[in-house]
């Protein structure tokens, strides 16, 4: 039966990872197949003798600049941010990192299976922080260290240093217990600290971090009291009662009389 049929099989000791045939024929006898497997196995296992003799374990990384493929896995719902209008920040992303990224969706958890491939390891470490800067959730209630990367006139924002690119603004109110005139008075471009997280402001629908609930308050502070936003006045205004002043004028006499 030479030529009959092409039979590739490659697996582990453990047992068969992939196989692939060939043939010409209409079929093939149980027995035959059983034999092909064996042989298979038996030339399997001797190759495999053959390279732990050399090597017993796969080294722990391989070449620095040997091409790679490193996984990761994101929710469904950031599959869209990830990959940006019309694929802008995907392909930007590529650009700046040298890398080949692409993403597969799973079929039974319908996660984002995101693939990268290259052969820059700084390049690869740039889109896996990319990611967990994605992926960074802060939690209520937790302190977290942040660098200042813009000044405002009415606060700072800054980026958590452990997910670069994630920003939130922090407020010139929450900088210090002292009334804070000037934002450069407190912090400057480049400085990095401390803050407390505290989920979305319930008044501006904002994430709010601040500083100074995490310092201790000056002896004899005295806090502002809450502004009442239900008062209603005419502050500001004064119309020196012209509201009833038309109700209050006679008829005009009429000059031809």
């Amino acid at each position: 039966h030479l030529g009959d049929m092409d039979f590739k099989v490659t697996g582990t000791a453990d047992g068969i990872t992939a196989c692939q045939m060939d043939i010409k024929i209409k079929g093939l006898s149980y027995e035959i197949l059983v034999n092909a497997l064996k042989q298979a196995r038996d030339g399997r296992l001797h190759i495999l003798s053959k390279l732990t003799d050399t090597i017993a374990a796969p080294n722990a990384d391989v070449k620095a600049h040997a091409p790679k493929m490193i996984t990761r896995v994101i929710p469904n719902d950031m599959i869209g941010a990830f990959i940006g209008p019309g694929g802008k920040h995907i392909q930007e992303l590529q650009k700046e990192t040298g890398t080949t990224i692409v993403i597969n969706e799973d079929p039974v958890t319908e996660e984002g299976i995101v693939e990268i491939l290259g052969t820059s390891p700084e390049g690869i470490d740039a889109v896996i922080a990319r990611i967990e800067s994605m992926l960074f959730k802060p939690e209520v209630g937790s302190i977290y260290e942040v660098k200042v990367i813009k000044i405002l006139d009415f606060g700072a924002v800054v980026e958590y240093t452990e997910a670069p690119g994630n920003e939130v603004l922090l407020h010139v109110s929450e900088l210090a217990w002292e009334r804070t005139e000037n934002v450069t008075d407190v912090v400057n471009l480049g400085d990095v600290f401390d803050v407390k997280y505290f989920g979305l402001d319930p008044r501006t629908k904002k994430e709010k971090v601040s500083r100074k609930a995490i310092l201790p308050k000056p002896e004899g502070y005295v806090a502002r009291p809450p502004r009442d936003n239900n008062r209603k006045d005419n502050r500001g205004r004064d119309n020196r009662n012209r509201d009833n002043r038309r109700d209050n004028r006679k008829p005009r006499e009429n000059k031809n009389d």
